[in-house]
């Protein structure tokens, strides 16, 4: 996503104006999702942000299917890589991955046995023509192949998500369907999704609470 911040996709879905309902009744249960989200998130005022293309070939925007699996790294080992959201990317041993504006979204850092990192910046809503948050993990899962697993590290608004986004995005709710809201923290539960995801154990995923913007890993 551009500079402008995940966040800034707030006043993006409110244009589409999407009502959920818990059967009717005034007060919380009247307002659109959106608007539950943006008090769950304390969201102040935000800027409109157009989506930016990738930004290099090892970046993997979506939805369009990301390459086939590969064994080795794609970039040299000396690659800094900037991962926009919705996107996925990859390093090789010794680059760094940068996640700029992580205000609303989570990061998934893939450590691989033979030190390079898979990336994964997740919105929590699409921006256009990047992956949703339901299909983010498959394309990570893809993009590491057969290649073996370290550690996996998801940082970011914590807060923010409810663990079943990454298998059904906001904007897969039909009109009427009740979205669900964050009421809290679920750093356990993020955990488990995301190592599902991936189909990795839990006990290689760690979850950090680290909204404040940009983000780079060593």
């Amino acid at each position: 996503m551009a500079a402008k911040g995940c966040v800034a996709r707030m006043r993006q879905i409110r244009q589409v104006r999407w009502r959920r309902t818990n059967g009717g009744g005034m007060g919380a249960a009247g307002l659109p999702v959106t608007a539950l989200l943006a008090l769950s998130l304390g969201a102040g005022g935000v800027a409109v942000a157009q989506a930016q293309p990738a930004v290099a070939s090892e970046v993997h925007p979506g939805p369009v299917a990301p390459s086939a699996r590969t064994t080795e790294p794609v970039t040299p080992a000396s690659a800094h890589l900037r991962i926009t959201e919705g996107q996925v990317g990859e390093v090789g041993p010794g680059g760094t991955i940068r996640y700029p504006s992580v205000t609303s979204c989570l990061t998934v850092t893939v450590r691989l046995r033979d030190g390079g990192k898979v990336g994964a910046h997740a919105g929590l809503f699409q921006v256009p023509g990047e992956y949703r948050s339901d299909q983010i993990l498959a394309a990570v899962k893809q993009r590491i192949g057969a290649r073996g697993v370290r550690a996996v590290e998801v940082r970011g608004a914590v807060g923010a998500w409810v663990p079943s986004y990454f298998t059904r995005a906001i904007e897969s709710y039909a009109e009427g369907e009740q979205v669900p809201v964050p009421t809290g923290p679920d750093p356990k539960g993020l955990a488990r999704a995301v190592a599902d995801g991936l189909g990795e154990p839990r006990g290689k995923v760690t979850v950090e609470d680290l909204p404040d913007g940009d983000q780079t890993v060593d």
